[in-house]
């Protein structure tokens, strides 16, 4: 017998054939489910996440990864086929614009759908809520993405990618200047991120018209030194709502500026705001009765660190009482600090970044206690700046009232990740070997690292480790904030 032949033969073989010809299955069915999400998206304004975990333009091969994942997160592998089988159907409902988590569906059709005919009548159960709705809103709002650094380009990705033309489109952007060469090199800066990667889609820069055209978007390249200096409305845009993202003005006398510039109606800041401005974390306190959105202009998306923490805190806040508390973030440079020594008007903050661990101050306890007001005079703040890019960790050490246990902690955790309101804003993690990179791109808020969970003897102390993307899924969360405030919001099956 051959070589070749007794390769054939042995058992080995034959194991590692039927494990490649199960993948290749599931990858075929992958890149049908690719298509089935684009046709909902974009069709009918129904878009498939998973487990909060975005799936629009996303490849086979990572739908397949967050398919897996769900072991870590619930215990048991979702199969590909199953989110098939329910996306077909979906696409033959009558249902409004929605987010559906085909995690969830899938997951409850394995636990429950012997107890349906059919799919069909699984999903009529499931989402009897939803059939026949309709649109809560007349028409897109349109937006102006003011400032383009390091958030600014992401808001602008993002309202692009998200960007079926049915609830915000992105019109103009706005700069210091708007010469050729200046739109090029933003373009340029647009289509290609040393964290996030390039950008998927095609962006071509037209400099004679100063426009970018991104993904079928003609988007206006507008130059203004101040917010008051421009006439949007001449440049067709109506109503709008401006995303600050340059984080110079941050009173409401200063953001009121933008009104000036006919065509805007409601401003929101990316950074903290100061005074009387709404610091808003979404899924918190954006519906706690305190902003009246008919007739409240100006608001803030508070800071990274106080959106991935927020979340976190009041949920152990509801199921354990905190008595006190302190928050260290670890907190990834930007562009505020400089690569080499040199002046800076903060303390620390001149030396050079990607050489130093800085410490630093940062307002995340009074900011949390904005949005969680049981926690005022509570919690304590610092923040150090290290020599990475992207991505940082809060440590949170907290008293609480209640005697508790690492697993029911965790417990608490997980359940605010995967029940209720806070599942866009809490990740679960539960790998024991996760580091920093694994969660660039994370849509979530924050990501609860749950082995990483530490409590004392007496029941009485924990600790907490909370990752969080601070450009991207802050982003998120900004525009999570963005289309409440512009009241486009799809209705949810989470």
């Amino acid at each position: 017998m051959s070589d070749v032949n007794q390769l054939k033969d042995h058992p080995h073989h034959h194991e590692y054939t039927s494990s490649l010809d199960n993948w290749i299955t599931d990858e075929k069915s992958g890149f049908e489910f690719v298509n089935l999400v684009g046709q909902l998206y974009y069709d009918k304004s129904i878009e498939l996440i998973i487990f909060r975990s975005q799936l629009i333009d996303r490849s086979s091969s990572v739908i397949l990864k967050k398919h897996s994942h769900s072991l870590s997160v619930i215990g048991k592998e979702l199969k590909i086929q199953v989110s098939v089988m329910l996306a077909r159907e979906l696409l033959n409902m009558d249902l409004p614009p929605a987010r559906i988590d085909i995690g969830r569906l899938n997951q409850e059709w394995t636990e429950e759908g012997s107890q349906f005919s059919d799919p069909k009548s699984f999903l009529d159960h499931k989402l009897k809520h939803l059939i026949g709705g309709k649109v809560k809103y007349n028409k897109p709002v349109d937006v102006i993405v003011y400032g383009f650094g390091r958030i600014g380009r992401l808001v602008a990705r993002e309202l692009i990618i998200q960007g079926n033309g049915t609830q915000l489109n992105v019109k103009a952007i706005v700069t210091r200047g708007n010469s050729p060469e200046e739109i090029k090199k933003r373009a340029s800066l647009f289509r290609n991120d040393s964290i996030h990667g390039p950008f998927r889609g095609v962006a071509i820069e037209d400099v004679d018209n100063k426009i970018i055209m991104i993904n079928g978007h003609k988007v206006k390249m507008l130059a203004a030194n101040n917010p008051e200096e421009l006439d949007y409305e001449a440049e067709g845009i109506h109503d709008a709502l401006l995303i600050d993202s340059t984080g110079v003005w941050t009173k409401r006398e200063d953001l009121a500026r933008h009104f000036k510039s006919k065509g805007v109606k409601k401003v929101l800041l990316t950074a903290p705001a100061k005074g009387d401005v709404p610091n808003i974390v979404f899924g918190v306190n954006h519906d706690d009765g305190t902003v009246d959105y008919n007739t409240e202009t100006v608001y803030s998306a508070a800071s990274c660190t106080t959106n991935a923490i927020v979340p976190v805190l009041y949920a152990i806040e509801n199921k354990l009482g905190i008595d006190k508390g302190h928050i260290e973030t670890i907190h990834a440079y930007t562009n505020d600090q400089n690569l080499t020594d040199n002046y800076h008007k903060k303390p620390r903050r001149g030396r050079s970044a990607p050489m130093n661990m800085v410490l630093t101050s940062t307002g995340a306890a009074s900011a949390a206690a904005k949005a969680i007001p049981s926690l005022k005079g509570k919690l304590t703040a610092n923040a150090v700046r290290v020599p990475i890019p992207n991505v940082s960790l809060a440590i949170i050490s907290l008293t609480v009232q209640k005697q508790t246990t690492v697993g029911e902690v965790i417990e608490i955790l997980r359940d605010a990740a995967l029940n209720g309101r806070l599942v866009e804003q809490i990740r679960f993690s539960a790998s024991t070997e996760a580091v920093s990179t694994d969660f660039i791109g994370d849509s979530c808020a924050g990501i609860f690292d749950a082995p990483a969970t530490l409590v004392s003897a007496d029941g009485k102390s924990i600790i907490l480790y909370v990752w969080y993307d601070n450009e991207f899924g802050y982003t998120i969360q900004a525009l999570r904030l963005a289309k409440h405030i512009a009241g486009v919001q799809w209705e949810t099956y989470y």
